[in-house]
């Protein structure tokens, strides 16, 4: 039995294209689920339009909305793909060590409240720092805190702006999370990869 995923999303999804795509045809996971905060969510759509269940909450802080709608699709792996928002603390102790996210920046550098987007990469160029990447890690009850799973890395140029540096991260984010995701579904649980992914620019 493929392991059975939620995508959490907060806009246009091109992180749950790209797991879809590194899925399509895979017994070892399937996305059953695509949640968002937002009701008017690209990504929302894009689910539907592939015959995936897609569903907005009515309040994102309502552990209980949560945990009934996950658990009526038997979701065993939550992945927050662009999710904007703290996942309730009931969530967390119902899914612990079973939710994963993504992040545009090597963290424990440029994580935590207020560091999403734009802000990340501004962040990181404004920092000086010559390389940059992705990350997947656990999550908790801190934005950006749990145990890192796998990380990607990039270089951030002489003449990088924020958007430029963006596009290479994302490109970085399409292809560590469908990794880390699949190795999770092979071992059952949410694995550490052993090696960081080098990225050319």
């Amino acid at each position: 039995m493929p392991m059975k995923l939620a995508v959490c999303v907060s806009g246009r999804g091109s992180n749950l294209v790209a797991l879809l795509e590194a899925l399509a045809g895979s017994s070892q996971a399937d996305v059953v689920l695509v949640l968002s905060n937002r009701a008017d969510a690209p990504a929302l759509e894009l689910a539907r339009g592939r015959g995936i269940a897609a569903e907005s909450l009515d309040d994102h802080r309502d552990a209980t909305e949560w945990l009934r709608r996950l658990r009526t699709h038997g979701v065993e792996l939550i992945v927050l793909a662009g999710y904007l928002k703290l996942v309730p603390p009931g969530v967390i102790a119902a899914y612990r060590d079973r939710i994963l996210n993504v992040h545009p920046a090597l963290l424990p550098d440029f994580g935590g409240p207020g560091m999403y987007g734009h802000h990340v990469h501004e962040a990181v160029i404004r920092s000086g720092a010559t390389v940059s990447g992705a990350t997947v890690h656990l999550v908790d009850e801190a934005y950006d805190r749990g145990q890192i799973l796998a990380q990607a890395r990039v270089p951030v140029l002489p003449d990088d702006t924020p958007a430029t540096l963006a596009a290479r991260v994302l490109r970085a984010e399409h292809r560590l999370l469908p990794a880390v995701v699949l190795r999770a579904a092979e071992a059952g649980r949410p694995v550490v990869l052993p090696e960081p992914l080098e990225l050319s620019p």
